[in-house]
């Protein structure tokens, strides 16, 4: 299956356009109406729209790399720091990732209409409880252009129109993904505002998405940072599913298998330090020091991390640096990492409630007791045992992308995938009740 991009050529940036509401509230109404659309269409149609948008990628990929290279060469002409870099630059290989993530998207079950309960009451109706799509999603997130595909092929699979606002330094990369995602609609016969993509790089036209744009946009999902996850949580006026800082732990504590220890450490930490799932605080377990720290402290810094802490793990390798107060509260996303001695699982807990951020945390351990007590004690959306922190991960999950990690208790929590964009609502089948 193929996809002609020659009729979806990228339009060009509206920077200067003079009327920004007419355009954005345009946006969003041919949005609503793509809703209705998408929310009755058969699963076959959809999977068909997602084929042929994996095919369009797989073909773009000269012209995506092109628009990236732009970006990229933009932003570090700019001074983006490198880790926005490493999540800004597309390759080959992450071009392909992103193809594949559809492909996995198309080959999940569809969310849409499955009967998720259902009971009889004593009078004979017959109650179930059915998903059903959100609507209209707006998608703000900053230097990922992947999170295009991601959100576009997850917002079809689940019924959803989606507006796609992506961050200025990666608006042609974006752009580019965005005109695939598109002739895979027109191919499979839905309309192109299914997956709509917010054309100018003004930054008023995140304030008016978090408006609700006259009730059109029911979701708002951010992926980016602090600042602006904070904007978006003080301004909407639609409810959010709020993707916020990854300060993720790594407690090893003694019966923890060193060979093991360390190769889940240095994945954690050093296999992308730019993600979310990445590891930002060590903990091991006092009683492990003398045969720990010091392997675990010298491979980090052998590997290039930077390694902070207190005067106990500094005297296991005198390249540490002095940790402070805000280093434990702090996600780097680059090669830093915190480490501190605590006094067994409950400590490291505690540790963990006061300074994490809810997110993702794992324990290294061969004490079946110590580990279920960090699964059920840690209050995150994410815990492993014996594993690497970058499972976080929506693919990882088998969900074939994510939305983002949500890590509030409401509604989703964890990956967002498919069957997370979608909510419930009662059918009842009666044969005439009325109610006395």
């Amino acid at each position: 299956m193929t996809a002609s991009l020659t009729a979806v050529a990228p339009s060009q940036d509206q920077q200067g356009t003079q009327d920004l509401p007419a355009l954005m509230s345009d946006l969003a109404r041919k949005a609503k109406a793509a809703a209705r659309v998408l929310a009755l269409a058969p699963a076959e149609q959809k999977d068909r729209a997602l084929a042929a948008m994996e095919q369009a990628i797989r073909n773009a990929t000269p012209q995506i790399l092109a628009a990236n290279a732009e970006d990229v060469a933009d932003a570090r002409a700019n001074g983006l720091s490198t880790a926005l870099i490493d999540r800004l630059v597309l390759t080959e290989a992450r071009i392909a990732a992103m193809a594949e993530g559809i492909e996995v998207v198309r080959g999940i079950a569809d969310p849409v209409g499955k009967v998720t309960e259902s009971w009889q009451r004593p009078n004979g109706m017959v109650i179930e409880r059915v998903r059903v799509p959100l609507g209209v999603i707006a998608v703000i997130f900053e230097s990922r252009p992947n999170v295009t595909a991601d959100a576009g092929a997850l917002s079809l699979k689940s019924g959803n129109a989606v507006i796609l606002r992506g961050g200025s330094d990666g608006f042609r990369s974006s752009r580019a993904i965005h005109a695939c995602l598109v002739a895979g609609l027109r191919e499979a016969g839905l309309p192109e505002a299914a997956i709509s993509f917010v054309p100018t790089r003004d930054r008023a036209a995140v304030g008016l998405l978090l408006g609700g744009l006259d009730g059109n946009v029911d979701l708002i999902v951010p992926r980016g940072g602090k600042s602006l996850v904070a904007r978006v949580e003080a301004e909407a006026r639609v409810p959010v599913f709020a993707h916020l800082d990854g300060i993720n732990h790594v407690y090893v504590d003694h019966t923890a298998p060193l060979a093991m220890a360390e190769q889940i450490v240095l994945n954690a930490k050093m296999r992308r330090t730019g993600v979310c799932g990445a590891a930002e605080t060590l903990l091991v377990e006092r009683a492990a020091a003398s045969s720990h720290l010091k392997p675990l402290v010298s491979m980090l810094l052998d590997a290039h991390c930077e390694v902070r802490g207190d005067a106990e793990v500094q005297r296991a390798d005198a390249r540490v640096t002095q940790v402070s107060d805000e280093d434990w509260a702090t996600e780097y996303l680059d090669a830093i990492i915190a480490v501190k001695l605590v006094d067994g699982v409950d400590d490291a807990i505690a540790h963990i409630e006061r300074y994490g951020s809810h997110h993702t945390d794992s324990i290294v351990t061969e004490d079946a007791k110590a580990a279920a007590k960090f699964l059920d004690e840690v209050d995150s959306a994410i815990v492993l045992h014996n594993a690497s922190t970058q499972f976080a991960d929506g693919g990882e999950f088998g969900f074939g992308a994510e939305i983002g990690i949500a890590t509030g208790k409401f509604h989703a929590r964890g990956p967002v995938g498919a069957e997370q964009l979608t909510s419930f609502k009662y059918r009842i089948h009666g044969t005439g009740q009325t109610r006395p």
